[in-house]
């Protein structure tokens, strides 16, 4: 009798289990949006006007929010990565052999336990990673500042950038941007920016760069060894603002110190010290900004601004070249795309290396170096220039394009045969905490971004479809939610937090409908189809203005968003 009971529980625990939607990993919640496809394609005209030859390749090199690159080398092997702020995973990484062709490999914080920015806003969490490589102990750092968690500067290491990434560091000191440099004798050293010395404070932006020696076997700075390398930046007799950035190389027994001065805006530029000392002192180039836009036509063909935060390495044909951040504004001044990586080749013939042509207007494309081919789009590698973004949701692996906002996107989304299902959270994009949204970056002034969501919202707070989304202050919805008995596609703009209906229509559920963003500029048109085929604008087309940091403050450019909740905040009247 107590074989048979115990057969009996065993076959009844069974059939809960799989019956569970946590064990098949399906949604079976019928407010549980599924979208089944996503595209995004870009159709810039500059890239119509500019198309490449056989030996030429596109700049940007990462088009959208991929600020702040830092890069390095081991062997054939080159590896850079960009701030991500409070985006999850943190850090995006990719992989090259030379320079011009990159895959994403993954991110070097892709766990919580590294990344604490739960609950922090978009524009705080990881600022200005630097990457470097020890060849005296076969590791590779990624050291960076973590506005999240109580962590402050931090580092994580690891002998192989393709198997992940050891945990969190915590490194006791100040300031921002700190990058590491091994010196031939096998010493370490750490320079940041920092603040002056408490009462020493000259004027608004007065900043100073410091070096600490850095203990190897404690991944920790030694106490008592800071010092200040460059105080305000290249003549503080100018009051030069937001020195910052840096990172020291060593050529021909010369110690060169290169910063990024101006601050993150209009007066960007990148400065040049050197030494023959690690520790000092530095003294600047008589031909510094060697990198900047500051000084152009504002209204010239094809600007790029705000030239600056770079780092360099030896290319694949013993040239140097040098990765930094520049934004492609609109008509509008716009700078919906986010700050964007850049990539130009270096002149080090002399004493001093220069940027070439980094100081007059770039040029919307590049020579190839020599015997490398432009495989961009092809075989794995990223894409640029205009380029097509095609997702179904049915690769065994998320591409990692794909990110979440201060959480992962395994903790709301499944993927199965009829595409992504989103997980709603109880919580609404004002909300300074993980989202239920996956987002995607804009990567062109003019866009088109479709998905197909099957979706019934079963009460007036529940809401599900597409988003641009800036912060959590800015952004426009656009979704299907519900009152009364009644389905509404809608439309909200938010500014400073302050949200506004802008339209709204009647549809009906009981069919996938196709919703559509689409970017011409500043002109942002809302559409959606419940055929597929023939599409409406809901409402009159917008302004992308609360899409760029000008008027929306931060750092990150506009990210389009899947996205579902059951805390709806959108009205309709």
């Amino acid at each position: 009798m107590r074989q048979k009971m115990s057969i009996a529980f065993f076959v009844g625990a069974l059939t809960l289990l799989f019956a569970s939607p946590l064990y098949s990993g399906e949604k079976k919640n019928e407010n549980y949006p599924v979208f089944s496809q996503f595209e995004y394609r870009g159709e810039d005209s500059v890239y119509n006007n500019y198309p490449l030859e056989a030996d030429e390749f596109y700049n940007p090199i990462l088009q959208g929010c991929y600020p702040d690159p830092s890069v390095t080398r081991k062997g054939d092997d080159y590896f850079l990565v960009a701030s991500s702020f409070s985006m999850f995973p943190g850090v995006p990484i990719f992989h090259s052999n030379d320079l011009v062709n990159w895959k994403q490999i993954g991110h070097v914080l892709d766990r919580k336990s590294q990344l604490k920015v739960h609950d922090s806003g978009i524009s705080e969490g990881i600022y200005a990673p630097a990457i470097k490589y020890n060849k005296y102990n076969d590791t590779f750092y990624m050291i960076t500042t973590q506005f999240a968690g109580d962590i402050g500067n931090m580092v994580v290491k690891t002998k192989d950038p393709f198997k992940g990434w050891s945990e969190v560091y915590k490194l006791n000191f100040g300031g921002i941007d700190p990058s590491l440099f091994f010196d031939d004798d096998g010493k370490a050293y750490v320079i940041h920016n920092d603040a002056p010395d408490r009462g020493k404070e000259l004027y608004e932006g007065h900043r100073v760069i410091k070096i600490w020696d850095y203990d190897l076997e404690n991944d920790q700075v030694i106490p008592g060894t800071d010092k200040i390398i460059v105080d305000g930046g290249t003549d503080i007799s100018r009051e030069p603002i937001w020195i910052e950035a840096p990172h020291i190389y060593k050529r021909d027994g010369i110690y060169y110190l290169m910063c990024a001065e101006g601050g993150t805006s209009d007066w960007h530029s990148e400065v040049i010290f050197t030494s023959d000392n690690p520790r000092g002192p530095y003294k600047p180039a008589n031909n510094n900004p060697i990198l900047s836009q500051r000084y152009l036509n504002p209204n010239r063909d094809n600007r790029v601004e705000w030239a600056g935060h770079a780092d360099l390495v030896e290319g694949p044909d013993s040239k140097h070249y040098g990765v930094f951040l520049a934004i492609r504004p609109n008509e509008e001044n716009r700078v919906n795309t986010g700050r964007e990586t850049f990539i130009l080749p270096v002149d080090w013939s002399g004493k001093y290396p220069m940027f070439e042509n980094g100081l007059i207007p770039f040029e919307p494309k590049l020579k190839l170096p020599e015997g490398v081919e432009n495989m961009r789009g092809r075989d794995g590698y990223l894409p640029n220039g205009n380029f097509t973004f095609y997702e179904d949701f049915q690769s065994p692996k998320l591409d990692y394009r794909w990110i979440g906002m201060r959480g992962p996107r395994e903790d709301f989304i499944t993927t199965d045969k009829n595409g992504v299902t989103i997980e709603p959270f109880n919580v609404n994009l004002k909300e300074v905490a993980p989202t239920s949204t996956l987002f995607h970056r804009q990567q062109h002034r003019q866009f088109t971004a479709t998905t197909t969501m099957q979706y019934t919202p079963s009460s007036e707070s529940d809401l599900a479809g597409m988003v641009c989304y800036q912060s959590e202050r800015f952004y426009y919805l656009f979704g299907i939610t519900k009152k009364g008995d009644q389905d509404y596609l809608l439309l909200e703009r938010t500014e400073r937090g302050s949200s506004t209906t802008l339209a709204t229509a009647p549809i009906r559920t009981d069919n996938p409908v196709t919703l559509q963003v689409a970017a011409n500029g500043d002109e942002y048109r809302f559409r959606y189809s419940i055929d597929g085929e023939t599409f409406h604008t809901l409402g009159a087309p917008v302004s992308g203005d609360i899409l760029s940091t000008d008027v929306a403050g931060g750092f990150t450019g506009n990210l389009i968003g899947l996205h579902a909740t059951t805390k709806n905040d959108a009205k309709i009247d």
